[in-house]
């Protein structure tokens, strides 16, 4: 008989997390893979940690450069502190140097594998300006998003539209997948009929003033529309002035940034969502709003129609050429009264099914131990 070799387990994946520490967004990821079993978390942060952060690791699996990134752009400061970093990373000697938002934080990671000559390799995340608007800033910006997503072993992104961007910047794998919910809210909660959310962010890319402009439209034929604001931003201030303005002050009201618990219940009694960017990729709080059985009003994005499918009966598309006045959008969402409770219905199921994020991590995680596998 053969002498058999005891089976060894196999060893965890080192991965480190490189993006903003005190962003909900990189917690969320960091929550998921440090919840997973073979997975070895550690994680460089360009600002410093929230406490829910630190609880997750230790002090010497964080990396924190303090640096005061600008919402606008201009952070070239950040890569001052390549050096300390890249020298952290050598220590560390982890598998994998997963980006998030691939500017900054990707060419950080890939800047200190060339420099540092790092056997990890990096993984490269997505997040939406990234890569559909910055690389058209200008030659520099495209050609560091190009260098970035070339060197990675792995991309991921949270919408068709924007996986077809990565791949035309120089892109190889990319595995496609929502910024999906945690787990799915508290069902059945009564519905306010005429009550609106908005929470996007108060900057210009996600054009707040269009919210307002639409929903002084929505307000002049149906007086007893309510909408809530959350969040805040730069253009808090103006935005006020503009509902005074508008002669909606009385039915908007701005309650600045929310906890998560608070936010839920802001989703849980609007039927009605609202969200008017620019630019965006699949959004986490329009995927909120749809759990919480919300009836979304999106602007005219190719993410945004993946979101609600098309004809599926999800929520709207907002005519692009209807704004600033959007004549025709009162008329719309009166016609979608009587089937508004339905369709919150279905973007609960449809979230359950496509939009929870577990799974999604757990598909990403073995897809890297195949790329970790000698075989």
């Amino acid at each position: 008989m053969k002498n058999l070799k005891p089976t060894q387990a196999a060893q965890p994946i080192k991965l480190v997390l490189i993006g903003d520490g005190e962003s909900p967004h990189l917690l969320k990821w960091a929550r998921a893979l440090a919840q997973s079993p073979g997975v070895e978390l550690w994680a460089a942060s360009s600002r410093g940690f929230t406490p829910e952060f630190e609880a997750l690791l230790p002090a010497a699996r964080r990396y924190a450069m303090q640096t005061k990134p600008d919402h606008g752009g201009g952070n070239l400061g950040l890569f001052m502190h390549l050096p300390g970093l890249g020298a952290w990373l050598k220590r560390v000697d982890a598998d994998f140097l997963h980006a998030h938002y691939l500017t900054s934080h990707g060419t950080l990671a890939w800047a200190a594998r060339r420099g540092w000559r790092l056997r990890a390799r990096i993984i490269a995340s997505a997040w939406g300006s990234d890569i559909l608007v910055t690389p058209n800033l200008g030659w520099g910006y495209r050609w560091l998003t190009t260098q970035v997503l070339k060197a990675s072993a792995l991309c991921t992104s949270d919408s068709r539209h924007m996986t077809a961007r990565m791949q035309e910047l120089g892109a190889g794998e990319v595995m496609t997948f929502p910024f999906g919910l945690d787990a799915m809210p508290k069902a059945n909660v009564p519905k306010q009929p005429w009550l609106f959310f908005a929470n996007r962010g108060l900057e210009p890319i996600y054009r707040p003033q269009l919210v307002l402009q639409a929903f002084a439209a929505l307000a002049a034929q149906i007086p007893e529309a309510r909408m809530v604001v959350a969040n805040d931003g730069s253009l808090r201030a103006e935005l006020e002035t503009l509902a005074r303005k508008l002669g909606v002050s009385e039915q908007v009201q701005f309650v600045g940034r929310l906890d998560a618990k608070a936010q839920a219940l802001h989703y849980a009694r609007a039927r009605w969502y609202l969200s008017l960017p620019q630019s965006d990729s699949v959004s986490v709080s329009v995927l909120e709003a749809m759990a919480h059985a919300c009836v979304p009003l999106l602007s005219d994005l190719p993410a945004n129609h993946e979101l609600l499918g098309e004809g599926a009966g999800r929520g709207l598309i907002v005519d692009a050429g209807a704004m600033p006045g959007f004549p025709g959008l009162p008329a719309q969402v009166l016609a979608l009264e009587n089937q508004a409770q339905d369709m919150g219905a279905a973007n609960r199921t449809w979230v359950a099914q496509h939009g929870l994020f577990a799974p999604a991590v757990q598909r990403f995680l073995n897809r890297l131990r195949e790329l970790d596998s000698p075989n």
